[in-house]
């Protein structure tokens, strides 16, 4: 099963879709795909993903990547149907941003084509996070609002190929799409 789960910042998601993907593997491992950056130089940020860190068991192998499509494809080192986690796909949309300099217009339609055919051809348990976007005031920058656009198309995309969608509001999962 493919699972998208989305919220806001703070929202609960990563934690909601960490607790959903421990109970789907149970004790087997889990591979868990970090796409944000590191924190270097970055106090509060570092902060953040230290949260993150501390909260996975043991067990669990951390890929940080900014290549989810090539690492959900490979599964390189992996025991075939290891469940994963992508956290998350607004950390690969910013990388992919980055390196196409496309925060001024450059397409990213094929990276966004090869990310979605990946996660359709995923066979083990998937949890995607994503920040959902829309929930607030129009971005301010023509960068932003471009980023906000992009987002909310690969989150419809990433959403007609997944089981299942959930939103998670005040740590709170709301259910937006159940496997027919």
């Amino acid at each position: 099963m493919r699972t998208l789960v989305l919220g806001g910042i703070r929202s609960g998601k990563s934690q909601w879709a960490e607790t959903a993907i421990a109970r789907t593997a149970g004790e087997a491992p889990v591979r868990y795909l970090a796409t944000g950056p590191g924190g270097d130089g970055d106090p509060a940020w570092a902060d953040r993903v230290s949260a993150h860190q501390v909260r996975r068991p043991a067990h669990w192998h951390t890929v940080e990547t900014c290549d989810v499509p090539g690492a959900l494809n490979s599964g390189a080192g992996e025991i075939p149907g290891t469940a994963t986690l992508v956290d998350d796909v607004g950390g690969w949309l910013t990388a992919t941003m980055d390196r196409l300099g496309a925060w001024t217009g450059a397409p990213i339609d094929r990276e966004v084509d090869v990310l979605v055919q990946a996660v359709d051809a995923f066979t083990a348990p998937l949890v995607l996070v994503s920040p959902e976007v829309g929930l607030t005031v129009v971005p301010a920058t023509e960068a932003g609002r471009r980023f906000a656009d992009e987002l909310g198309t690969v989150n419809q995309r990433l959403a007609a190929v997944c089981d299942r969608v959930v939103l998670v509001v005040a740590g709170q999962p709301l259910t937006v799409k159940e496997p027919s």
